[in-house]
């Protein structure tokens, strides 16, 4: 069985690794416009070659349930928590929460916030809604200060609704428009016309979301490296002042932790206790590794303080692509690397290596990757200097139906784009750094190496002298880059 594209009503690009997937669904708390969505949203599902089935069981992909909108859902009715034990499932489907709102609500919401962001500190008052925390109000704010105000909604629909990935459908009588919201706080918008086009829109995005994996299944490999070794290395120090020099340039932001949105058991197998906003790592030659800092889910990360504790060596990427290989430092806590930990070894794949000698403080030739440190976040680019930096494009089907963090299509993605840079295949190439952009979620850069410069003082120099011009509001589809008569790329939204 396979998708019928060709009955497609929309005009976009779709990924070629889509596959048929079972979807149930689950009414829940569904007002009358819901329940009518979901009708015709599986009717979508089945005209396309998709089983709907009556009721979730173990192959089940997609579960869609329902929730009130404005109101906490108690955890105990939650599908994130009791989802696997009230249907009996060996593992939880990839879980879609439907609410409803009116436009006016909506935007009413969305100016409470943004007068709330205004100010120049967060006033817990601003930050009042039912079933979340005393403590949310930090939460939202930092959040919308990244986002916007729309990103303060998510996190607030987030801990009401009891779940990571919502759909909230906008309209009375009949939809106007729909969002889809992530973990990380995309939040692309479809329009509710023409009908066709709208279900089948919403349909792929579910289905995107179904039809990858995480690939966090980080394996150890080797010897432990000795702590004497360790000790000698400059990286890890490298690391450390990275994290400061990204920290004073607001490059991440704090830390979220549920427990200060929302209190709900901690179960991790539904959601991790706190995550942190990006990742960078640098390559190490002496061990012939990357030198990463741990993911947030582990433990809390504070990136503008980093430890030794919170850096973890990257070696390469498993045989069957699950995770990275990893490799431990005696003495170290050890915790995994970053959920991106595969993409960010794997892009070298398919880059040249070049080879660095006693003017980098080498007795010996030394072969390493062509980039040397790379930097993962939940930013974007406003804009760039072209004679220094360099653009390198996803694949259509990214802008179109972007994908999630730590996942296999990501890695992919994100190594197909690097692989076409002009600057990394061709090392004398004056551009230091190139990056690109994924649309709902962030941006990678990676710099080359540059003698006298120092893991990342590359990039955080460029972004000092303008030459890349760091904005926090992240496109949610397509977009371009356009000259202006100054000679800059300067980014304009599409779609």
């Amino acid at each position: 069985m396979s998708i019928n594209v060709s009955l497609l009503a929309i005009q976009k690009p779709i990924h070629s690794w889509l596959r048929p997937v079972r979807v149930a669904c689950v009414d829940g708390d569904a007002t009358p416009l819901l329940k009518r969505f979901n009708e015709e949203l599986l009717k979508r599902f089945s005209a396309h070659g998709h089983i709907v089935q009556p009721s979730p069981n173990a192959e089940t992909d997609i579960l869609i349930t329902s929730a009130p909108f404005g109101e906490p859902l108690d955890w105990r009715r939650a599908y994130l928590f009791i989802a696997r034990r009230k249907f009996d499932l060996p593992r939880l489907p990839t879980l879609f929460t439907a609410l409803q709102t009116t436009p006016q609500r909506l935007q009413q919401l969305l100016e409470r916030f943004k007068a709330a962001l205004a100010k120049p500190k967060p006033d817990p008052k601003d930050f009042e809604f039912p079933g979340l925390a005393p403590t949310a109000y930090r939460t939202l704010y930092e959040q919308g200060k990244r986002g916007g105000p729309i990103l303060s909604l998510i996190r607030m629909i987030q801990a009401q609704a009891k779940c990571i990935r919502i759909l909230l459908l906008v309209g009375e009588e009949e939809p106007v428009e729909a969002y889809t919201f992530d973990l990380v706080g995309a939040h692309p918008r479809t329009s509710a016309f023409p009908r066709e086009a709208f279900y089948e829109d919403i349909m792929l995005r579910m289905i995107t979301a179904a039809c990858t994996q995480e690939i966090t299944h980080h394996q150890v490999i080797g010897e432990v490296i000795p702590a004497t070794v360790w000790q000698s290395l400059s990286t890890p120090a490298a690391m450390r002042r990275a994290g400061c020099e990204l920290g004073k340039r607001h490059f991440f932001t704090e830390m979220v932790r549920i427990a200060d949105l929302v209190n709900v058991p901690a179960i991790a197998e539904s959601v991790a206790s706190q995550y942190s906003e990006g990742c960078f790592a640098t390559w190490e030659p002496a061990l012939h590794a990357l030198i990463a800092t741990i993911t947030g889910s582990a433990r809390p990360v504070d990136k503008d303080n980093l430890s030794d504790d919170e850096l973890a060596v990257i070696v390469g990427v498993r045989p069957d692509g699950q995770g990275a290989l990893v490799r431990h430092v005696e003495g170290k806590r050890n915790d995994p690397p970053s959920s991106e930990a595969v993409e960010l070894v794997l892009m070298d794949q398919n880059l040249p290596r070049i080879t660095l000698g006693e003017e980098w403080g080498f007795r010996s030739p030394v072969e390493v990757p062509v980039t040397r440190s790379k930097l993962h976040g939940h930013r974007s680019v406003r804009s760039y200097n072209p004679h220094y930096v360099e653009h390198v494009h996803l694949d259509p089907a990214y802008y179109a139906y972007p994908v999630s963090c730590s996942t296999e299509a990501q890695a992919e993605a994100i190594c197909r784009a690097f692989s076409k840079s002009e600057a990394l295949r061709n090392p004398q190439d004056p551009r230091q750094v190139v990056f690109t952009i994924m649309p709902g979620h962030g941006v990678v850069i990676v710099e080359k190496w540059v003698r006298g410069k120092e893991p990342f003082q590359v990039i955080w120099e460029y972004m000092d002298q303008g030459l890349l011009e760091i904005d926090p509001l992240i496109p949610q589809g397509k977009f371009e880059f356009e000259r202006t008569v100054s000679g800059r790329a300067v980014i304009r939204v599409v779609e």
